[in-house]
């Protein structure tokens, strides 16, 4: 028999960077019962994102931060929004080119990652944030 359980998460930020969300949602799941199914998880902000990423080596995050701030200029001169600060456009254009919403399969209870991986907020504005992430779980 299908069963759902859903939860929103708020996630703390403390500035641009990828901060790692799996120990609260691996918890979350197996805290459901659910066996088996899929887990949705969306972030619900247009300047943050969510990517699964390798979570063994710190260097991958800085790498792909640095990549992300050298591809998306923080350059008002180059986008008509900016009545939010300059980091905002790039944020918004940062969110559209990863994602905001994931789906995992889940599987004894967890959500089936692989050896090194892990789930990620990735935060796109320099200010700190209280970002909301919900959980959608649906399976058996």
């Amino acid at each position: 028999m299908l069963s759902q359980d859903q939860i929103t998460l708020e996630i703390t930020t403390s500035g641009q960077g990828l901060y790692e969300v799996t120990e609260p949602i691996q918890s979350w799941v197996a805290g459901t019962g659910l066996v088996r199914g899929q887990l949705t998880i969306f972030v619900r902000h247009t300047s943050a994102s969510l990517t699964i990423q390798e979570n063994a080596d710190p260097d991958v995050r800085f790498d792909l931060e640095t990549f992300f701030g050298q591809m998306v200029q923080e350059n008002p001169s180059l986008y008509r929004h900016t009545c939010e600060g300059p980091d905002d456009m790039p944020a918004h254009i940062k969110s559209a080119l990863t994602d905001v919403s994931l789906t995992i399969p889940v599987s004894n209870g967890r959500a089936v990652l692989g050896t090194w991986q892990g789930i990620y907020l990735f935060e796109h504005r320099r200010a700190p944030h209280h970002r909301k992430v919900t959980l959608h779980l649906i399976g058996e």
